[in-house]
């Protein structure tokens, strides 16, 4: 039955940045499609926690700080040791810094790309290792952005990085196919996150934005579950280097 298919029962899952906003909805989504959840942040996750255990499923937490690779080896290392293989990686952790192109600084630059794209690629290949070592189909799902396809302004680094995470899902995907290893990404519209509460905090920019999203209204992290279980699940399996839009209609105006 094509239910079955979207089932992750018996799966293991690493999310990074699992504490708040997308990475916190994505692991509720997939832990109430069954799978248990290793969760990664460089912040405590008490709450995470709480509710994926009260679903019934397993929780690994591990903090780390993911603005260098040195994380990596122990976040696999880790999830094998604890629930003895690994199915499932959500690249969710990243960051933002705001300033005119022309005034942007070195620092915030190799900040952002650090995090955004430089982890998001070797944590992705630690568990592309993994997934062929273990001999089984293996689903990293990366997240991108509507930077990805556009421009925008004042965040040239997180434009940067965005870009390249498009990028590189589709190199992976390409190389990796062969060994039963899906590699897509999402790429989140507008959404009430961290990330855009300045946004948000602002009238002016604010109605600018909402005036374009066909569904005219912010994004919740409920609203990514239901495409992270579906690339994480069976149901995707000839899904591969693909970026999916959940952006309430953004693009298509």
């Amino acid at each position: 039955m094509i239910l079955e298919d979207f089932s992750l029962s018996g799966k293991v899952a690493i999310v990074t940045g699992c504490s708040t906003g997308l990475g916190q909805g994505m692991s509720y989504g997939l832990a109430e499609a069954g799978a248990d959840i290793v969760g990664i942040d460089y912040v405590d996750f008490p709450e995470t926690q709480k509710v994926i255990e009260g679903m019934g499923r397993k929780f690994l937490g591990i903090k780390a700080d993911l603005s260098s690779l040195e994380p990596i080896e122990g976040i696999i290392q880790k999830t094998v040791e604890t629930f003895k293989k690994l199915d499932i990686l959500v690249n969710n952790a990243g960051i933002i810094r705001r300033a005119d192109a022309i005034d942007f600084t070195e620092q915030d630059w190799d900040a952002v790309m650090d995090i955004n794209i430089k982890t998001l690629f070797f944590l992705s290949q630690a568990a592309a290792r993994h997934f062929i070592k273990q001999g089984t189909r293996g689903k990293i799902i990366n997240i991108a952005s509507m930077l990805s396809f556009q421009g925008g302004i004042r965040i040239p680094s997180y434009t940067a990085s965005k870009s390249g995470v498009m990028g590189v899902t589709r190199l992976m995907a390409n190389e990796w196919a062969k060994h039963k290893i899906n590699v897509n990404a999402i790429a989140p519209g507008w959404f009430a996150t961290n990330n855009t509460a300045p946004l948000r905090a602002d009238p002016v920019r604010s109605k600018e934005i909402l005036s374009r999203i066909p569904e005219g209204r912010w994004g919740t992290p409920d609203d990514l579950k239901g495409v992270a279980v579906f690339l994480a699940s069976d149901a995707s399996n000839y899904v591969n280097g693909y970026t999916i839009a959940v952006d309430g209609g953004w693009l298509a105006r």
